[in-house]
């Protein structure tokens, strides 16, 4: 018993010891690492405060929170230790914006270390209030900041000249109250050259988020002449600022031209690239304002060697200078035309750089060196990466149209390639020739049936399309044309478009010069391109060329076998203005993008909102071509909303071919048995051949005689289409001017789109694409434009809109953002879609539930509205609405004559706008508007007050 009760006993106080032990993890002295550096931060010893710092300062790198220590960290800033006073204002950058009241804590230490007798430690203390972007700090700024921008020490000038820029960023008001830009440019005449180029780069920071701040800051004369004298004793990347500031000084004179000119060349010698290009920048834009031919032949002269040096740099330091290269070739040809040796490619050169030798070298080609370089094209030609064989060949066609005694050479040099029966090769070969035969007409045509041998190996749409002109156009030297035109005719709905129109075009080519032979091949296309084709852009074409064809054959003849105009020597040239404005921003990605800064960088210049229906300027479908993430930013001025009136009901859409959505015609009901569908296409051209009296009897009767008028009557719309306006001008990409007009067709939305070229080359590739929107609008197909489109000349077309894409909500409501691609680029833009176009035909709402959700919608949500005075009655008000999806649901006959009507509203994407609508006798109509979705309101007014005005 006593052994059991002992081990009881045993047992028990070690149960009871081991609870004992267990309450040691709750009763610790220990309290984790934020303690730890409390107690360190807080300790009197120098060093061991400085490690604590330091472990803070890595804690809080490695993304750990120790803004619990802001108030311990601050303490430590009174120290006469430089490594730790830094720290802690490290520190302190870092987390002011979370604890700002603490942050004012350490504003009378600034104010203190602002006037320590160490430059360091001031320049350290204004620098790092600069950087702490709090409100309350940035009022504590202005007087240290003050003295040290006339601090003895320059470093301190320096330092405080930048630090007026990061307080420009916060406050613009203060600093321009305090007058600090005007002691900015004071800091230009310094006799410290860091201090001048510091004091140029807040200026040039400052100028480009406030251009109106110029007027405070006068850079003169003998202002410029400070700068060049501080240009030879300042750091490279003082040098690169002072250059930038010069490109904006326009000389008052030559002589001044000259004089900055000779003080700038030295710079070209720099070992830095980014000084060499920035010299050139500047000189380019002088050497405009210069008269004196000899002194800029000698510019010219001194600019090419360096130019040449950049090569022999890095490869993607050769890719920029290769871009900014281009821009001058193509401004100042002459200054590099005896270095075209410079841009021969090299074995290892990536393929970006290869490129853009190759490119350079077609620019610098002339009768002079036009041996050497097709002897290096040759040689490109037999490489094996795809891209550039391709963009070799390509070169060699553009050898023989810009120098015209090389063209033979070329020719021929073509032709070997072709005998290579390499599949790419002959294909690209054959696109080029077509161009060679439009330069040169009736020159080359001998080589003909040396093209048509490689028929079957033709797979690619733009060599086919190349192929089906060369025939068409010289169909009368070909014996076989028909035979050739018939097997691609035997796969047409299966080529791309641009192949079927150029067979649509070629077929009936070649029935203008064969009529005899080939009036069932015309037949076949025409009924092809018009009845079993949904294309637009085809269908219009061969109505067109039918209605020709059946009217006047002899004017068939002047339109389709017109003389063409010989294409340009350059077709890929920058326009002079575009040019102009990528030279000044040389040695920027602008000149590497060759874009405008206004393009991709957000604030540069502003973009005004469209609106198709309303004051607008500036506004992709989802095409494989364009990056769905790929967008622009876009900086939104304010809206002007108000409406403009309509131009001219059912006159604005005459001879808007492109834009029409025809149906197929409709065949004429036959006297007795049922004709099949080419019947009436047959009548037709029956009706032709009886035209061009071909013989063979008298023409039959057609019984569609008519329908080719028809399809060219239009009747005048009964919904509201805005005049189109443009959303992309041709300031902003590239020559293509974009004009737009939305319209609510067939119960779907369209935006009919006109495409005019005012460049001096072809565009074809079009593509479009929408950003995520508030209603989900996408493209309903893809973008159909008839291309190419030539220089001069305006292509319209009507894609439809559909409204199953991604949704995303916008502000405002009805905003869409867009990119545009063409063969030259992408370009970004936004515009407002008119809320009507957006009322479905659905939106009746029924007479009993109207009231019911009335009533359930706050009364905060709801809006009301004096509109413009109408001249319409009751009956003409209600008809204008219903034909816009804008439904009476019920109207009451008020006190003095009023009428009130009430309307119902329905989105596409289901949102319900209920309105009262207020006619009283001779005085201006009010609306009330409610619905659940409030942003809606505004849109729904605008578009009421639209189409009352109409």
């Amino acid at each position: 018993m006593s052994m059991n009760f002992n081990a009881f006993r045993d047992g028990g106080v070690g149960k009871m010891g081991g609870k004992m032990s267990d309450s040691k993890y709750f009763n610790t002295q220990k309290k984790g690492e934020i303690y730890e550096l409390k107690a360190e931060l807080n300790s009197d010893k120098k060093e061991k405060k400085k490690e604590a710092v330091k472990k803070v300062i890595a804690s809080m790198t490695v993304g750990k929170d120790v803004s619990a220590l802001f108030t311990d960290v601050t303490m430590c800033m009174q120290t006469d230790n430089l490594e730790l006073k830094k720290l802690v204002y490290l520190y302190l950058i870092n987390y002011a914006k979370t604890q700002p009241d603490l942050a004012i804590l350490a504003v009378n230490t600034f104010v203190k270390d602002c006037e320590d007798p160490n430059p360091l430690i001031r320049a350290l203390a204004v620098r790092t209030m600069g950087c702490i972007r709090v409100e309350k700090i940035t009022e504590y700024l202005c007087e240290p900041l003050r003295k040290c921008l006339k601090d003895e020490d320059p470093y301190v000038r320096k330092t405080a000249a930048v630090c007026v820029a990061k307080l420009h960023d916060i406050s613009a008001a203060r600093v321009e109250d305090q007058g600090f830009l005007e002691t900015l440019g004071e800091l230009l005449c310094d006799s410290n050259p860091m201090v001048v180029a510091n004091a140029v780069a807040a200026i040039s920071e400052i100028l480009d988020t406030n251009p109106n701040a110029a007027k405070q800051v006068n850079i003169d004369t003998p202002t410029v002449n400070k700068l060049l004298t501080a240009l030879n004793e300042c750091t490279e990347w003082g040098q690169i600022f002072i250059l930038d500031s010069l490109n904006n000084y326009s000389p008052r004179d030559e002589k001044e031209c000259i004089s900055i000119c000779e003080r700038i060349t030295p710079r070209l010698a720099h070992a830095n690239a980014a000084v060499v290009l920035s010299a050139v920048k500047v000189l380019m834009k002088l050497m405009d304002q210069i008269n004196n031919t000899e002194f800029v032949q000698m510019l010219q002269k001194k600019l090419a060697p360096p130019l040449v040096t950049l090569l022999s740099a890095e490869a993607e330091i050769q890719y920029v200078a290769l871009r900014n290269i281009n821009l001058v070739v193509q401004k100042r040809p002459d200054i590099l035309k005896h270095e075209i040796k410079a841009f021969f490619v090299k074995y290892n050169d990536p393929i970006y750089v290869k490129l853009e030798k190759l490119d350079i070298m077609i620019r610098l080609a002339a009768q002079t060196n036009i041996a050497q370089v097709l002897a290096e094209l040759k040689e490109y030609a037999t490489e094996v990466d795809v891209d550039f064989v391709r963009k070799a060949v390509r070169a060699i066609g553009r050898c023989a149209i810009k120098v015209e005694p090389s063209a033979e050479k070329c020719v021929t040099t073509l032709l070997e390639l072709i005998q290579t029966k390499v599949n790419y090769v002959v294909q690209e070969a054959i696109v080029v020739i077509k161009d060679i035969f439009r330069k040169y007409p009736n020159k080359y045509e001998t080589i003909i049936s040396t093209l048509c041998e490689n028929l079957d190996s033709l797979d690619e749409p733009e060599a086919r399309a190349a192929m089906i002109w060369i025939v068409g156009e010289y169909a009368e030297r070909i014996d076989n044309a028909d035979e050739i035109l018939q097997s691609f005719l035997d796969g047409f709905h299966d080529e791309n478009t641009q192949v079927q129109l150029q067979l649509l075009t070629a077929i009936v080519k070649l029935f203008l010069k064969k009529p005899q032979e080939t009036q069932e091949l015309v037949q076949k296309v025409l009924s092809l391109a018009t009845q079993d084709s949904d294309n637009p852009d085809l269908r219009d074409r061969g109505y067109i060329y039918w209605r020709l064809l059946s009217t006047d054959p002899a004017a068939a003849k002047e339109v389709v076998l017109a003389e063409k105009p010989l294409i340009s020597e350059e077709t890929d040239l920058i326009e002079p203005t575009l040019l102009d404005e990528l030279i000044c921003h040389i040695s920027s990605l602008a000149s590497v993008y060759h874009k405008p800064p206004s393009a991709f960088v957000e604030g540069r210049v502003p973009v005004r909102k469209i609106q198709v229906n309303r004051n607008a300027d500036d506004a992709a479908e989802t095409d494989p071509h364009i990056e769905e993430d790929d967008r622009a930013e876009y900086n939104e001025t304010e809206e002007t909303g108000a409406p403009q009136e309509e131009v001219g009901g059912g006159d604005l859409l005459i001879g808007d071919l492109l834009s029409l959505d025809y149906p197929a015609p409709t065949p004429a009901q036959p006297p007795v048995n049922n004709a099949n569908q080419a019947q009436p296409v047959a009548d037709l051209l029956g009706d032709i051949f009886g035209g061009m009296d071909l013989g063979g009897g008298a023409p039959v009767a057609a019984p569609v005689a008519s329908s080719p008028m028809d399809l060219f009557s239009l009747s005048a719309p009964t919904t509201y289409v805005a005049p189109p306006q443009v959303i992309l001008p041709a300031a902003r990409a590239k020559g293509l001017e974009v004009s737009a007009t939305f319209a609510r067709r067939n119960k779907g939305i369209f935006i009919d789109l006109t495409f005019a070229n005012k460049t001096m080359m072809a565009m074809s590739g079009f593509a479009i694409q929408l950003n995520k929107n508030s209603f989900g609008l996408s493209p309903g197909a893809p973008l159909a434009v008839n291309s190419p489109v030539l220089p001069g000349v305006s292509a319209t077309t009507s894609l439809s809109i559909v409204t199953t894409g991604p949704v995303m909500k916008m502000d405002p409501l009805l905003k869409v953002q867009m990119a545009m691609k063409n063969d030259i680029d992408v370009f970004y833009f936004e515009c407002l879609v008119p809320a009507y176009v957006l009322f479905v035909e659905e939106g009746s709402m029924e007479r009993n539930l109207f009231p019911q959700m009335w009533r359930e919608i706050p009364d905060e949500k709801e809006k009301q509205f004096q509109l413009p005075f109408t001249n319409k009655s009751q009956d003409q008000v209600e008809a204008v609405l219903a034909a816009n999806n804008v439904f009476v649901v019920a109207t009451r006959q008020g006190g003095d004559g009023e009428h009130l009507i009430y309307t119902s509203v329905k989105f596409t994407n289901g949102i319900w706008v209920l309105g009262e609508l207020r006619l009283p006798a001779g005085a201006p109509p009010s609306l009330a508007l409610k619905t659940q979705t409030v942003a809606a309101i505004a849109e729904v007014h605008s578009a009421i007050c639209t189409i009352l005005a109409d």
